[in-house]
């Protein structure tokens, strides 16, 4: 199912499913000054009957034309996502419910929204979040088209292109696209054609193939990737939203396409998965087409590290030492660690390249951030107490939440190796998302802000949550766009 919205006046005789809002005390002053004036008394009569039932819609069929949905606001509607999280229920409503394929909104408002006027447009975008449906390869698709028409005095700017809440949701829809697609298909080759395809929107895209990567010594990012028929590429996407020449904001993103674990090979069960373990590069991709669809007016850059990690004669060992970008050598004991050999010479390239204002990375990074954190909050680790600050403060206002995690010496020592630089895992035991950030940190080489996102446990889920049914949540585009918005435009 798709969902059309569009203004458009009321006609009784074509459309009977007919929603309005009410406040926590059950107001329905616009009703007089409404197209369905005439139903006025009716209307009020039922929901007087009824409001001991009402907790978030109530519906009823008004005559043998007419079906009324009665929708409560609650007085925490100043809060985005709860208004988000009641578009999405309505969502659902409709799906499970009797409604024909379209629906007509009175969306007079004065009474029950005075604290945000941004609220109709917030509701519908949890309707357009919810509706997602990747149904790429089914056979059988549910081309219903379920149109939803405005009438009222809110302005329903989510409809136009250039709305910001509609730039961020095609970034959203954007990651989830690319999350949810198989191994198969988006491969790394593939996937630097789509990121190409953004130049469209005023981004500058740069791609450094494996020839490039050599040469500049990106060993690191390339150990993961040798054992795959694939190129191996870093993808470069600059928004100039700007005209200063401030430093720009800088987002980095763990893209393993498909993730075998290599030589050290994951069990079968499950590892169909790791067709997600390119989400964090998915994030980044999102949120660089969102920026520029909104025009926000910013100086960002998106770098994102696209490898598959493959089993051949060419693999990857474990034991083998490498010597990455930054130029400190790697002993890799577990091939299956390899996101953050990407992120390595990822980070290193952004800091040096671009001297950025903070580094904000993200990566479907470790298992054991799911034991620690489940599927609530996103693990944080940082440098910074002012950039984790805000990334706590944003994640709270788009309800995609972040938890700060430990970083210290103690931890760090428990990656030295004997024959290298660092090693790649710990092999002691326990702190395993914590020794992995204390591993990106290290190239992180002059103390710029940086914060580490361990989105393992948000970038999808088998059950659905509030704002998603099922699959890629497209978790972390509304996070770092808030980010932005509230504290760098």
């Amino acid at each position: 199912m798709s969902i059309k919205i569009q203004n458009k006046s009321l006609n009784l005789k074509k459309q009977n499913n007919i929603v309005l809002f009410v406040n926590s005390n059950h107001e329905l002053k616009e009703l007089n000054n409404s197209p369905i004036s005439r139903y006025a008394v009716s209307i009020k009569e039922m929901l007087n009957l009824n409001k001991k039932k009402l907790k978030d819609f109530l519906s009823f069929d008004l005559n043998a034309q007419i079906k009324v949905t009665i929708i409560k606001i609650t007085k925490d509607q100043k809060i985005q996502n709860n208004n988000d999280k009641l578009g999405a229920k309505f969502f659902e409503f409709i799906k499970t419910n009797t409604f024909q394929n379209n629906v007509f909104i009175d969306a007079n408002l004065k009474s029950c929204c005075k604290s945000n006027s941004n609220f109709f447009n917030e509701f519908l975008s949890g309707i357009l979040i919810k509706s997602y449906d990747f149904d790429n390869y089914k056979t059988k698709k549910n081309n219903t088209i379920f149109q939803i028409d405005i009438h009222g005095n809110f302005k329903t700017s989510i409809i136009n292109k250039n709305d910001k809440l509609k730039s961020i949701i095609d970034g959203i829809n954007l990651t989830k696209d690319l999350v949810s697609e198989p191994g198969n298909i988006l491969h790394p080759d593939e996937y630097v054609n789509r990121i190409k395809k953004l130049k469209s929107f005023g981004l500058r895209v740069t791609i450094l193939d494996k020839k490039k990567l050599k040469q500049l010594g990106m060993n690191a990012l390339l150990g993961v990737g040798q054992g795959s028929i694939r190129g191996s590429y870093l993808a470069i996407i600059e928004w100039k939203g700007s005209n200063s020449q401030k430093k720009p904001l800088a987002f980095v993103g763990k893209g393993v396409c498909f993730d075998t674990g290599g030589i050290s090979l994951k069990p079968a069960k499950f590892m169909e998965d790791m067709t997600y373990d390119m989400a964090g590069s998915a994030v980044v991709v999102g949120l660089m087409k969102s920026l520029a669809l909104r025009k926000a007016k910013v100086n960002a850059v998106g770098v994102v590290g696209l490898v598959e990690n493959m089993p051949d004669g060419n693999a990857q060992r474990p034991g083998d030492i490498v010597k990455s970008y930054s130029g400190k050598t790697i002993e890799v004991l577990n091939t299956d660690a390899e996101g953050r050999l990407v992120l390595a010479d990822a980070l290193t390239y952004t800091e040096k390249k671009y001297k950025p204002k903070f580094i904000v990375d993200l990566a479907t990074l470790t298992g054991a951030i799911i034991v620690s954190l489940g599927s609530e909050y996103a693990g944080l680790f940082s440098n910074d107490d002012k950039l984790s600050d805000q990334l706590f403060k944003a994640g709270l206002k788009v309800d995609e939440k972040v938890w700060r995690m430990p970083l210290n010496d103690n931890y760090d020592k428990l990656i030295n190796s004997k024959k290298a630089d660092m090693q790649n895992i710990n092999y002691v035991g326990g702190a395993g998302s914590t020794t992995a950030a204390q591993f990106l940190q290290r190239f992180i080489l002059n103390n710029t802000p940086w914060a580490h996102l361990d989105i393992a446990g948000m970038a999808f889920s088998k059950y659905g949550g509030a704002l998603n049914s099922g699959g890629a949540t497209g978790y972390g585009v509304r996070l770092l766009n808030q980010l932005i918005e509230d504290n760098y435009e």
